[in-house]
């Protein structure tokens, strides 16, 4: 029965293959640019697309694009 090596195990959940494409990690990323749920999940969703869900993590994206932009809408700072 041949060896598993450590560095061979893929960490589906600390660290995923469609977050660790890149240079960065997208939560990386999101934690260096202080962003809230919402902002974190249209970065993490346009970040994944071409790696995981396609065409539906784009429109889980979009999902929280209007939602933010309602929410800003309403901001008296953002009009």
């Amino acid at each position: 029965m041949p060896l598993i090596k450590k560095e061979n195990i893929v960490d589906l959940v600390n660290h995923p293959p469609h977050y660790t494409e890149g240079s960065i990690e997208c939560i990386d990323y999101i934690n260096a640019w202080k962003m809230d749920y919402m902002e974190g999940n249209i970065v993490k969703y346009i970040t994944r697309y071409k790696f995981k869900n396609g065409i539906e993590d784009l429109k889980k994206a979009e999902f929280y694009i209007k939602i933010l932009i309602e929410r800003l809408e309403k901001d008296a700072k953002y009009k």
